[in-house]
């Protein structure tokens, strides 16, 4: 440790002469211009301190250190000590005298910092800074020459150091323009790449639409075409078996061969067909699944029966079924699990000289896995995804005595996918093959049947049906809880077939669109939706995590969220969108005339109004009886009722149930504004028939226009200004 300077503080000139050292040092030590002002603004600080709260302190300046060197600056007082220091040091402190940051400002501009304060013993602050790598060599020697020079130089005139810090201030501010110049284009070549990202979504957006519809187009194509095909096909090979059966004479030797291969290349078509039209199936999601339950060693009594007639074709091959055993029962397809294994062993026996071919079943937790062993020529490692591409047959020496369509192997992994598993493959070139389908012991899709609309037998009259397309439960279970108690019904629908049998029942007042169900493309639903005169002028709303509003609107959304929606926020824009009335009546059954007049103060805030009287976004109907209540109610149909529970002449109870009974207002929605503390019983019966319970004895002002707010929303009001209208 090298001292280089101690200097004493007793008068305020001091804290002005300590920060001139502490640059001089810092200067002769190798700092840039930067920190040394970072290190004669900390020490000026804490010296300042020094001065201004113990009356004065000592500052020594040191350098520490062999092979990597640092400054170390120790302020030392002999004050009464800081009582609230680790306040201080956490940032919370606020100072009488200033901002109440120089304590932890000065730790933010020194490499290390440390504080020690003791009542009554003053405090003591050390502070280290590692000198930079490029500073000249330090040696003892050295050291003593900096000491040296500090001594002869002596400080400055007060007002030069004054003049320093104002420049070092312009230099600063000069710096900081010109890093705010660079944040700015920062900032503007980041809008830009922003833009070229937004484009390049919706880009890729329309290359999906397109990529979707080509698809569409050709699995419609191959299924039109392939029942187009099927016809002719089966004319063809039912004329040749005639032909063949001799049902009209005799053949020559040259006609039967004619005939046959005739009858040969028809059924190699015909399955072609048949591949295709299956595949299209698929593709179209128009397949079915068809769950029942049966056993593996069934199963394979059946596929057993059914290859053992290309067995004969070459005898030195054998066909290998292993006995099942402890196998539970299985519900699936079992045709689609057939048609999958048929397809392996087809494909086996077709690529197997000699050996054998061995068909396997194993459990693994909640899935069967089946495997299709063979000794054939086997496919090489480049091959192996191939094959499972549409019409790819890997080039054999084999292949032109077997015949194939290329497309077995494409419809098993999609036939797997349907059930809900797999399809893998290992595979040794020269060596044999093994085909693994690995399927859910229990089908967990959804059939055909469980694909029906969950609509209540009976819809709610007196509430407007709202249709959610969403699949998640979750979400859905949210949005239940969102409508309870408002002025909407909600229908949920899990899927685009769901939506269509829920429009075939009724016609929902709005519609709130998930974008992302699960395999189905709802942008394509909402622009259909949109375009059909039927259903155009149904407000939609799109819920999603995916915030691309742009397109959403594009398509003809009357409103965009990104999930999750605040209840308030959601029941606002709905309001918005169902209730087209120009004027929105609102209707006050009390006797009291304060409640009155604090309920138009509370629902003028609510719209956004004056506290003027006469100046509301609907007009209010009042009334201080029930039967005036019951009497305004049939001649204005108001959008909503406030109602008192304590009356003189009836009671809320009372006037709830008539209109309640009446045709012509028992759709209109009741808020319950009351003093009354309600019994359980009498809440129950009141949650059932209206739309909000208030109390009149809320806490504050603030509460009360927050809950009657609330309340109008689930009513179904539209809060905006609007005329000005009051009887």
């Amino acid at each position: 440790m090298t001292n280089l300077l101690t200097v004493e503080i007793r008068y305020e000139q001091d804290v002005v002469m300590t920060r001139q050292r502490a640059r001089q040092i810092a200067q002769a030590l190798g700092f840039e211009s930067q920190d040394q002002t970072r290190i004669a603004t900390a020490v000026s600080e804490i010296a300042r301190n020094a001065f201004q709260y113990a009356g004065g302190g000592k500052v020594e300046f040191q350098v520490e250190g062999e092979l990597s060197h640092s400054l170390l600056i120790c302020v030392r007082d002999q004050g009464s000590g800081i009582a609230n220091l680790k306040t201080i040091l956490d940032g919370q402190y606020k100072s009488e005298t200033g901002m109440g940051l120089g304590i932890i400002g000065t730790k933010r501009l020194m490499d290390r910092f440390h504080i020690a304060s003791t009542p009554k013993h003053g405090t003591e602050v050390l502070m280290e800074k590692t000198l930079p790598k490029r500073a000249p060599s330090l040696t003892a020697k050295r050291l003593g020459q900096i000491a040296d020079e500090l001594v002869m130089r002596g400080s400055q005139n007060p007002f030069e150091e004054i003049q320093q810090q104002n420049q070092e201030l312009l230099r600063t501010l000069a710096e900081l323009e010109k890093r705010q110049a660079e944040l700015a284009q920062v900032n503007r070549e980041l809008e830009d790449t922003n833009r070229g990202v937004v484009a390049l979504y919706a880009e890729l957006d329309e290359k999906a639409v397109s990529l979707q519809r080509a698809n569409e187009l050709k699995t419609r194509f191959l299924s039109n075409m392939s029942h187009e095909f099927r016809t002719p096909l089966n004319s063809i090979m039912s004329l040749s078996r005639l032909l063949l059966d001799r049902m009209d004479g005799e053949l020559t030797a040259d006609q039967e061969k004619q005939v046959t291969f005739i009858r040969q290349s028809a059924e190699g078509l015909s399955e072609l067909v048949n591949d295709l039209l299956d595949l299209a199936k698929v593709e179209a999601g128009k397949i079915v699944v068809h769950p029942n339950e049966f056993e593996v060693s069934e199963l394979f009594a059946t596929l057993r029966g059914m290859l053992r007639p290309l067995l004969s074709e070459n005898s030195s091959i054998s066909l290998v079924f292993e006995k099942p055993v402890g196998f539970p029962t299985l519900r699936t397809d079992e045709g689609k699990v057939a048609q999958i294994l048929r397809n392996f062993i087809s494909n086996a026996l077709k690529y197997t000289e000699k050996g054998e071919v061995r068909v396997r079943a194993e459990l693994d937790k909640n899935t069967v896995v089946f495997s299709v062993t063979d000794t054939g020529i086997g496919i090489a490692p480049e091959d192996i995804e191939r094959i499972f591409e549409e019409f790819i047959q890997v080039n054999s020496h084999l292949q032109k005595r077997v015949k194939g369509t290329g497309l077995g192997l494409p419809l098993s992994r999609k036939l797997a996918e349907l059930l809900g598993g797999s399809v893998s493959i290992k595979s040794s070139h020269g060596l044999g093959s093994t085909f693994f389908a690995t399927i859910p012991l229990v089908y967990g899709g959804d059939i055909e049947e469980a694909d029906e609309m969950d609509v209540p037998l009976q819809l709610d009259a007196t509430r407007d049906p709202i249709l959610v397309v969403e699949d998640n439960q979750e979400t859905l279970f949210i949005y239940e809880k969102y409508f309870a108690g408002s002025s909407y019904q909600m229908i949920p629908a899990r899927s685009l077939k769901q939506v269509k049998q829920a429009f075939q029942m009724f016609k929902p007042r709005a519609v709130l669109l998930d974008i992302l169900l699960e395999d189905q493309n709802t942008w394509d639903f909402l622009s259909e939706m949109k375009a059909n005169s039927l259903t155009r002028d149904i407000p939609v709303v799109v819920i999603t995590v995916i915030d691309n509003e742009k397109k959403a609107r594009a398509l003809g959304a009357d409103a965009f969220f990104v999930k999750p929606v605040e209840r308030l926020s959601l029941l606002e824009k709905l309001n918005m969108l169902v209730k087209q009335e120009h004027l929105q009546k609102v209707l006050i059954i009390d006797d009291d005339p304060v409640s009155h007049y604090l309920l138009k103060q509370s629902l003028a805030a609510c719209t956004g109004a004056t506290t003027r009287e006469n100046h509301f976004d609907f007009k209010i109907i009042e009334a201080t009886s029930g039967g005036e209540g019951i009497r305004h109610a049939h001649l204005e149909n108001p959008s909503c009722i406030f109602l008192d529970l304590v009356m003189p002449d009836m009671s809320g109870f009372e006037v709830l149930e008539q209109l309640k009974a009446d045709p012509a207002t028992k759709n209109i929605p009741v808020i319950i504004n009351t003093s009354k503390l309600l019994e359980p019983e009498e809440r129950s019966i009141l949650v059932e028939s209206t739309v909000a319970i208030l109390s009149k004895d809320n806490p504050s002002r603030e509460v009360a226009i927050a809950l009657v707010r609330e309340a109008l929303l689930s009513a179904g009001l539209v809060l905006e200004p609007g005329e000005e209208e009051h009887v």
